[in-house]
């Protein structure tokens, strides 16, 4: 019964750590407006897909992101400097991009469309914009204080996936329902939504670039 406990808690603690900084709720009405034009099904395919990446990218962050960087030798406060910039960045490129009508588009642009959807499932929609290097931040930290002896391992790590896959599954629910709140809040309503969500998103940038930036001058003061 201790070990059950102790993997529902672990579940509970991925999820509600991750949940927060992947923020899908606060990120759908940018995703509806990266995807202008394209149908209901290649946004759920969409939503499917950036789902899954998230998923993975969470969960190799948490069983061998550690190991990666530390084979090239990159610190936590490195990715978050580099990644805050790269969300800043994303943030601020949405910040300016006019307001465009909603036009139908033609035959050729929605088959360009449908071609063109692996290549944008990974970036920018999963990496940075779900899953950025606050998220994988997190997922690192998550990752080396896994509470190993207060429970099976093997149990553990299913805990793990069961609370990553909670954080995918909202990813979806939320990207796919992207349409519907469109619809709810009409055409200026999701203007200033998707306004608001982008200087969200540059906020964040921000405050992750900070992050980074302020360990790795407390780390250079602490050598001196």
């Amino acid at each position: 019964m201790n070990d059950v406990a102790s993997a529902i808690r672990q579940s509970l603690v991925v999820f509600l750590a991750l949940f927060p900084i992947v923020n899908p709720v606060g990120t759908a009405p940018v995703f509806l407006s990266l995807t202008p034009g394209y149908t209901s099904a290649s946004r759920t395919t969409l939503a499917r897909a950036i789902a899954t990446n998230g998923f993975a990218l969470l969960v190799g962050s948490m069983l061998i992101g550690s190991h990666i960087l530390r084979f090239f030798g990159i610190s936590i406060p490195v990715v978050q400097v580099g990644g805050g910039l790269l969300v800043t960045a994303s943030g601020w490129r949405l910040l300016q991009e006019p307001a465009q009508p909603r036009e139908p588009a033609s035959r050729a642009a929605a088959q360009r469309r449908e071609a063109n959807l692996k290549a944008i499932a990974f970036f920018p929609l999963t990496m940075p914009l779900t899953v950025g290097p606050g998220s994988i931040s997190v997922a690192l930290t998550l990752g080396a204080n896994v509470p190993y002896g207060s429970a099976p391992a093997w149990l553990l790590l299913a805990a793990t996936l069961a609370g990553t896959g909670l954080i995918g599954l909202a990813i979806y629910l939320c990207y796919r329902s992207a349409e519907r709140l469109e619809r709810l809040l009409g055409e200026n309503g999701t203007s200033i939504l998707v306004r608001l969500s982008s200087f969200i998103l540059l906020c964040i940038g921000i405050q992750i670039f900070t992050n980074g930036a302020t360990a790795i001058v407390r780390q250079i003061l602490e050598h001196h």
